[in-house]
């Protein structure tokens, strides 16, 4: 349970004094000569919409640095900036220091509107660092939130949206703000999404504002939506359960309030107005993407042999649903295989609305009359210019050499030397009598005993152990080709749990991928050719010479068919994908059994 605490309202000094703030800012800056890091300086917003007579907090923050001066309220037409306090932060971790120094500002605005704070310069030891402007959205009074006359309640909830009209699939922020002078909250607030697809809830710093004249602290929850539909829809309400005082509440001895109730607090929904994407100038390799994006390529080598993979690391970058982002345009390609990319995420702002996808796409040139990678193409909606937008990266030149059936490799395998030389147990030592006489029954001495003879043994079968594993294990370094043979055995195991999983996940374009990289490893551990050599032509040209059973080459071919077929028709149920698996396990244990290191006449 989150207690809402109203700040004091008055800016107090510190109880270090003038003289405190200089040592902390002295401790600062000997932090800056330790730390190995250069010195930043960002500003932000506690929120980017606001509605007339709020307050909005300005922070302006310098990490491994401390300005020269405070920096100057920045000036904005219709914007009251006016500068309110500081705060600083020092730690030392893992012999590693860093400080960090706030600047605190309150902007009031008088008019609704849209506004531009300016980029705001600092000097930080010697050099001048700019901040990147800020936009800030300011609502009439009660616009798509409750009206003024909550003003004076102890708490109340607003849901707020910068603009109340989008396009199908355009991402649109959303807050959900809560205002108490006191209360304390009993779980995270709930958005009504029907019709929408709701990102995740990020909650921000607690901050404080002015409303009529009531201060009130303020936590924000940020997230967003995307519409799944056009036409006019509801979005919300917002609901959050929060415990606020009684009317004439007890309090104890020390001030504090005794007497709570339970209060469910609601905003009012909102209108939401949905519009289609345009049907016109639509181009050809449009998937749906919506945002605004940027691409960058990177080929790894312009000279290969049929057969051969290039690998393309493609990356978009910019601001929308990346994760969902996906590339088409390569499936147009002419002679040419290309093969399921691998993808990798990173985002750079919480709600992960911010980043970079990586495609890792393998691509095969088919013949050498490829002279060039054909340009990556991106198309996209920006919902900014109301348009259609295609990035590109321009085709890249490539030299494709026929292919050479790679020589048989030979076989080396390994001999274990005996040492002729070995000591055996000695077998003659004879018990020397302990004592003289019989004055008392003796037991038998330990040597004469079954269990004492059996543990002298434990040693030697040791000792035998430790050198039978030592000989296997320098069998295996001597001989790669059993060294890898065992290893692809352990990958084919393993792959095949993992079909029946992604199978039983629906999950086809993983399944084909999974079936693809075994087939590539076990004919590649037959054939001795790296894994990232083997492609259908494999069947035809180096199998069928050798006098493979028919059934085989029919089943291997019908399994690679299938991997291709998956990139253009990739809807398979996953009873269909349940049925390959079986066919899959049998073509692997038949290549298994063959015997393929020298060719049939």
């Amino acid at each position: 349970m989150v207690s809402l605490r109203l700040p004091n309202t008055r800016c107090r000094s510190s109880p270090f004094g003038r003289s405190g703030w200089r040592c902390v800012s002295l401790l600062c800056l000997l932090a800056n000569f330790a730390s190995a890091f250069a010195a930043t300086f960002t500003a932000s917003l506690d929120r980017n919409v606001a509605t007339v007579g709020e307050n909005v907090t300005l922070s302006l923050t310098f990490e491994g640095g401390t300005p020269a001066d405070v920096p100057p309220s920045p000036s904005a037409p219709n914007l009251s900036i006016n500068y309110v306090g500081q705060s600083s932060q020092f730690n030392f971790i893992n012999g590693r220091s860093s400080s960090t120094l706030v600047y605190n500002y309150l902007v009031r605005v008088a008019q609704p509107g849209e506004y531009t704070i300016p980029a705001i310069s600092a000097s930080v030891d010697g050099k001048t660092l700019t901040s990147q402007p800020l936009k800030l959205k300011v609502l009439k009074s009660g616009e798509g939130t409750p009206g003024s006359e909550i003003v004076g309640k102890n708490a109340f909830l607003k849901l707020v949206v910068p603009k109340n009209d989008v396009y199908l699939g355009e991402v649109l922020p959303v807050e959900i703000r809560l205002y108490a002078r006191q209360g304390n909250l009993k779980g995270p607030p709930r958005l009504n999404q029907e019709g929408f697809t709701v990102g995740k809830m990020n909650q921000q710093p607690l901050t404080k504002t002015l409303m009529g004249n009531q201060y009130y602290s303020v936590l924000v929850y940020k997230t967003f939506v995307i519409a799944a539909k056009t036409g006019r829809l509801t979005l919300g309400p917002a609901t959050l359960p929060l415990a606020v005082p009684r009317p004439n509440a007890r309090v104890n001895l020390f001030g504090e309030i005794i007497d709570w109730m339970d209060a469910n607090l609601t905003t009012d929904p909102l209108s939401i107005d949905v519009r289609p994407l345009p049907a016109t100038n639509v181009p050809p390799d449009f998937n749906g993407a919506v945002g605004n994006y940027s691409l960058e390529a990177v080929v790894s080598t312009n000279a290969v042999t049929v057969g051969d993979p290039i690998t393309l690391m493609i990356q978009i970058k910019g601001r929308g649903p990346i994760d969902s982002l996906t590339l088409s345009s390569l499936n147009n390609w002419r002679d040419f295989k290309i093969y399921p990319p691998n993808t990798k995420v990173e985002t750079t702002d919480p709600l992960g609305l911010e980043g970079v996808k990586t495609f890792e796409q393998a691509v095969i040139p088919e013949n050498v009359e490829v002279k060039e990678l054909p340009p990556i193409t991106f198309s996209f909606f920006d919902p900014v210019q109301k348009g259609y937008r295609t990035v590109t990266h321009p085709g890249s030149p490539i030299i494709v050499r026929p292919g050479n059936a790679a020589p048989t490799q030979p076989t080396i395998v390994g001999s274990a030397t005996q040492n002729q030389n070995e000591l055996k147990p000695a077998t003659d030592i004879v018990h020397i009598k302990p004592r003289v006489g019989t004055l008392a029954q003796i037991r038998a001495p330990l040597v004469q005993q079954t269990w004492f003879v059996a543990l002298q043994g434990v040693p030697l079968l040791a000792w035998l152990t430790v050198l039978v594993w030592r000989r296997r294990e320098e069998n295996l370094a001597n001989n790669p080709r059993l060294r890898r043979q065992r290893q692809v055995a352990h990958t084919v195991r393993e792959g095949l749990a993992e079909l029946r999983r992604v199978a039983g996940a629906n999950q086809a374009e993983a399944f084909f991928a999974t079936v693809f990289r075994l087939l590539q490893e076990q004919l590649g551990e037959r054939l001795d050719l790296p894994a990232s050599a083997i492609t259908e032509a494999v069947v035809d040209e180096r199998l069928r010479p050798r006098g493979l059973a028919a059934e085989t080459l029919a089943a291997l071919q019908e399994l690679f068919q299938a991997c291709n077929q998956a990139r253009y028709a990739p809807r398979w149920s996953g009873q269909e994908l349940a049925s390959l698996v079986p066919k899959v396990e049998s073509a692997l244990q038949q290549l298994q059994r063959l015997n393929l290191d020298e060719p049939r006449l």
